[in-house]
């Protein structure tokens, strides 16, 4: 069958395109640092649901931005990597997280109250 022609107006729209979601961001973020399984997962993204995630982790595989393994194990181990392609979106999913902690210190300091919970992570970086 043939494929259709995709058309977009600018090449961020091709980024969307693959990275759209409220959860894909994130679960690249925590991949940057270590191979990851579905259990992992839901702990440190505790208000995904298990449905979300599985599609969510479905897509980024078809973008060829994940590797899902199967270790023929019982019961069976799944475990989840970025590819090769899925590591050139490290400096992106990097400056997004730097970004949104400039943009947290910035309405903090407007007096909004903020929670940063995950200082711990290898991306953050404190704002000074």
């Amino acid at each position: 069958m043939k494929q259709p022609t995709l058309t977009y107006n600018i090449g961020v729209e091709a980024t969307l395109s693959v990275i759209n979601g409220k959860w894909k961001a994130i679960i690249l973020c925590h991949l940057k640092c270590q191979s990851m399984r579905n259990g992992e997962f839901l702990r440190v993204i505790p208000n995904i649901t298990q449905k979300v995630l599985t599609q969510q982790l479905r897509e980024l595989e078809h973008d060829d931005i994940i590797h899902r393994e199967v270790f023929p194990e019982i019961p069976p181990r799944v475990e989840y990597c970025l590819t090769d392609y899925g590591q050139t979106l490290a400096d992106l999913t990097d400056q997004m997280c730097h970004w949104g902690e400039r943009h947290i210190e910035r309405q903090r300091k407007a007096g909004q109250k903020i929670n940063l919970l995950d200082t711990q992570s290898p991306y953050y970086q404190k704002v000074l």
